[in-house]
């Protein structure tokens, strides 16, 4: 399972968040298909570019708390100085993408920026 983390400036759109997770996909050399899921953290719930992008691609969002987010930072492998000022985290996207994809995941596209969002993806160790 693939999962994408999502991170963003307030007001970002669809489209810039679909940029990210596009060039996160074509830097795995993966196909947007093979996403699973999209997260994020507890701040970023009511984005509506986050929502609309999940609607769009018909994929479900994630919410991830605080405390998981912290349980993964120490795999995460960027720092965002806005990230670490918003939500307590090296990098949103990594943390949410680390989480969402479970316990023993592994980053396979650190965090990468587009059009004013992030966008990291992560696969749980049990994918084939």
């Amino acid at each position: 399972m693939i999962a994408a983390g999502l991170g963003c400036r307030k007001g970002t759109s669809a489209e810039a968040l679909l940029s990210a997770l596009t060039a996160a996909c074509a830097a795995a050399n993966i196909s947007r298909e093979s996403v699973s899921v999209l997260a994020t953290g507890e701040i970023k719930r009511h984005e509506p570019g986050m929502v609309a992008l999940a609607q769009r691609l018909r994929l479900p969002l994630q919410i991830v708390d605080e405390a998981a987010l912290k349980q993964v930072e120490a795999r995460t492998r960027t720092v965002s100085k806005h990230s670490l000022a918003q939500t307590a985290t090296p990098s949103l996207s990594e943390a949410a993408a680390l989480a969402a994809a479970g316990e023993a995941s592994e980053l396979i596209v650190a965090r990468l920026i587009a059009d004013g969002a992030t966008c990291a993806l992560a696969r749980s160790k049990d994918h084939s």
